[in-house]
C-alpha cells in the first residue's frame, strides 16, 4: 500500500471541524504522523525493543489506540515468548479498516522472508473496535499508549491508567507517549515554535499548521511530564520518567 501525501489542511477552511480519525486521515495517516510527530520512527523502534525485554510468556500485549497498527507490529516483530497475543484497539472503523490491510501486508512479507524466520513470528494480533476505556486489561505483560491518553477526557484518565496497572502482571510495562505542556510559559511557547518549525521543514505551510492546530485545539487536551509522572505512581506504578523527548513530544515508562 502506497502512503499518500497529508493534504488535508492544504486549502483554506472557513469551518474548521473538530479532528477526527475518518476515512481521510486514515489513508494519509503514515504521512501525517511522520511529518508532524518528532521521533515517532524512534518512539516505535523502541516499543520493539521493549517487547523483547519484558513480554512475559503466556500473556497479552494491549496497544491501545492502535491506528495503523505500527506499535502492534514492533511488538509482533520482537516478542521473544511463547503463547502472547497482542489486543490492538481503536475506537475508529476507518482506521481498523487499513490496519488490517497492513498487518495482513506484514504477516505476507514475513512469511516469504528469506530472513531465519522467528519461532514467535505468528504471535496472533486481535483487532478491537472499541473505546479503549471499556476494554478490560487482563493478565497483561505489556501495554502501550503511544499519543492516545491525550484524546481521553481529563476526567477518565486517571481511572484508566488505574485498570491498566490492576491488569499489569508484575514486572509489566506500560508504555506512555504524549504531547505534553510545560509550566514555564516561556520554555512552553518556544516549545510549540520548534515544533512548528519541524513541520514546516517537513513540508507543512504555515495555513496548513494553522488549520490543523485549531482542528486539535478542543480534542487533544495535553498535560505537563509532572502531571504524567504523579498520575502514574498513584495508579500503583513502582517506577516512572521519561525515556525519549523532542520538543513537546515525549515518551514514558512505567513499570508494575
Amino acid at each position: 500500500m502506497t502512503d499518500s501525501r497529508d493534504k488535508i489542511y492544504a486549502t483554506l477552511q472557513l469551518d474548521i471541524a473538530g479532528f477526527r480519525f475518518d476515512q481521510a486521515v486514515a489513508s494519509v495517516f503514515p504521512d501525517m504522523i511522520k511529518r508532524s510527530v518528532p521521533g515517532y520512527e524512534t518512539i516505535i523502534s523502541m516499543t520493539g525493543t521493549l517487547a523483547d525485554r519484558y513480554v512475559q510468556a503466556n500473556s497479552r500485549c494491549y496497544d491501545l489506540g492502535c491506528s495503523l497498527g505500527a506499535s502492534s507490529i514492533a511488538m509482533r516483530h520482537h516478542i521473544q515468548q511463547p503463547g502472547c497475543e497482542i489486543i490492538s484497539v481503536d475506537n475508529s472503523e476507518d482506521m481498523l479498516k487499513q490496519c488490517r490491510v497492513i498487518l495482513q501486508q506484514d504477516q505476507n512479507n514475513s512469511e516469504h522472508s528469506s530472513v531465519e524466520p522467528s519461532p514467535i513470528k505468528h504471535t496472533p494480533v486481535e483487532l478491537v473496535c472499541g473505546n479503549i476505556e471499556d476494554i478490560p486489561i487482563v493478565n497483561a505483560s505489556m501495554v502501550v499508549l503511544n499519543f492516545t491518553l491525550q484524546f481521553i477526557p481529563l476526567e477518565q484518565r486517571a481511572k484508566l491508567l488505574h485498570k491498566i496497572a490492576d491488569g499489569l502482571l508484575p514486572g509489566g510495562v506500560l508504555v506512555l507517549s504524549e504531547k505534553v505542556e510545560f509550566i514555564d510559559q516561556q520554555h512552553h511557547e518556544l516549545m510549540i515554535d520548534l515544533h512548528h518549525n519541524f513541520k514546516r521543514a517537513n513540508g507543512y505551510s504555515d495555513l496548513e499548521i494553522s488549520q490543523k492546530r485549531s482542528s486539535l485545539e478542543d480534542v487533544l487536551i495535553p498535560e505537563t511530564l509532572e502531571v504524567h509522572r504523579q498520575r502514574l505512581r498513584e495508579a500503583g506504578f513502582s517506577s516512572v520518567d521519561v525515556w525519549f523527548q523532542c520538543f513537546n513530544f515525549a515518551s514514558l515508562i512505567a513499570l508494575k
